[in-house]
């Protein structure tokens, strides 16, 4: 399939989980959930969809499985707003490139304030 096409089709489903994802759960499991993209198969049977979850460890982890809870619904609710004849199964992944970013900004900042204090010597 069209690499075009596909970004296309993932892009549309990104933008419409998340505004599902906001509006329309009412799971308390599920929090402060961002969904960062989503990656769609040359056949669109299967979509990777990567969320952000602020939050501690087990909240992650409760906000997931309430996410696979919901596939079936989220599936519903795609298929009624984009226009697909199959609409692919949802795999919910949990990306930690904020987090992971955020960490190296730190290390970067120490590293900085460090020289910083060698230079006034």
């Amino acid at each position: 399939m069209n690499k075009t096409r596909m970004s296309r089709v993932g892009e549309e489903i990104k933008k419409e989980l998340s505004v599902l994802l906001q509006r329309g759960l009412k799971d308390p499991r599920i929090g402060f959930v961002t969904v960062t993209d989503v990656e769609v198969t040359s056949d669109l049977q299967l979509a990777k969809v990567y969320v952000s979850i602020f939050g501690s460890e087990e909240e992650r982890s409760a906000s997931l499985a309430g996410l696979q809870k919901a596939k079936g619904y989220l599936r519903t609710e795609i298929g009624k707003r984009v226009k697909l004849r199959h609409i692919p199964d949802f795999v919910f992944k949990l990306d930690e490139s904020i987090t992971y970013g955020s960490k190296i900004e730190n290390i970067l900042r120490e590293i900085s304030s460090e020289g910083d204090k060698t230079d006034d010597r």
